[in-house]
């Protein structure tokens, strides 16, 4: 927004600040852990204070929080001073977009620069929806697990608008990366939250498809088994009557591939009150190393504490709860 060709020049020695009488910082008389700011920080938030302290809202004001910012990008109460200074002089907003954009660049993760943004584009409002998408498009394409853009790529759809285009985006991360959680996380969002999709119940048959694809792909993938789990979240009943999932936690045991989601998943359905027909014994028993007289629920669970050793005791613990559920 604001240009300064030359960031050699102190402020002191500057005609256009000669009136301002710099505020140092009071660290007291004997400071215990001192920090060795350099001269230009030093010097710029001593006039920062200064302009603060007097609630100057001027154009050079702005151009001083854009100077501090640059010197620290996380001083929150410069960045408050600004959107103040930005309404007073009825500033650019768009503009102000561009230079939180190029700041992104090389500081992406900075929590103020996140929430300047987002006051940014609750000023504009419906007018920021398009470039706040592409901008947070961009970030994700070279960082797919971006809090902060995913954060505020969710607040944007739900404040400002955009979901037409959302669940082909999502579909678009997956294809180019199928173990993508944070694309799956936005995919649950959007069926769930878009108001162009008639909610989870309109959407559940088309997303079980969807996921069971995934699943058969790469059972290993544990992101579309959780996906799946949730389409049917406090929904048990339907869950265990879907045939498709049963059939689909059966073919990957018989596979014999990476099976601990397919264990979890086949667990989970008989825990509900699925009853197992006599393919998924001899599935489950495959995998076990000795004949056992054990429910197929103990026996899953003794599979689990063997394949997955890191959540043995998590499996142990399930297995403790089959002889009260048989009961």
């Amino acid at each position: 927004m604001e240009s300064d060709p030359d960031q050699s020049i102190s402020l002191s020695n500057r005609p256009e600040w000669s009136d301002i009488v710099p505020l140092p910082q009071d660290d007291g008389p004997n400071p215990v852990v001192p920090i060795a700011y350099t001269d230009e920080f030093r010097e710029t938030m001593s006039y920062f204070r200064a302009v603060y302290v007097a609630d100057e809202r001027s154009p050079r004001s702005l151009w001083l929080t854009q100077r501090t910012i640059r010197l620290n990008s996380g001083n929150y109460t410069v960045w408050h001073f600004r959107r103040l200074v930005l309404e007073a002089l009825d500033a650019d907003l768009l503009s102000e977009l561009d230079f939180v954009g190029n700041l992104a660049k090389s500081n992406s993760k900075n929590y103020q620069l996140w929430h300047h943004r987002r006051w940014l584009a609750e000023k504009l409002g419906a007018a920021a929806m398009s470039k706040e998408l592409e901008f947070t498009k961009k970030i994700l394409s070279t960082d797919a697990k971006h809090y902060h853009a995913w954060s505020h790529r969710q607040w944007v759809l739900q404040a400002l608008g955009g979901w037409e285009d959302e669940l082909d985006y999502c579909h678009m991360l997956l294809t180019d990366d199928i173990f993508n959680n944070s694309a799956w996380n936005q995919r649950y969002f959007v069926v769930t939250r878009s108001p162009h999709l008639g909610g989870l119940k309109a959407m559940r048959d088309s997303e079980v498809d969807y996921s069971i694809k995934a699943i058969l792909a790469y059972p290993e993938n544990e992101s579309p088994w959780r996906y799946l789990q949730g389409l049917f979240k406090d929904d048990a009943k339907s869950l265990i009557s879907d045939p498709c999932i049963s059939s689909m936690c059966l073919e990957v045991l018989l596979g014999k591939r990476f099976c601990v989601f397919a264990l979890n998943m086949l667990l989970d359905l008989i825990t509900y009150g699925f009853q197992p027909t006599p393919e998924f014994n001899d599935a489950v028993n495959a995998l076990h190393t000795h004949e056992s007289d054990s429910s197929l629920g103990e026996t899953i669970c003794s599979v689990l504490e063997s394949i997955d050793p890191l959540r043995a005791n998590y499996w142990a613990w399930r297995k403790t709860k089959f002889p009260a559920l048989a009961g």
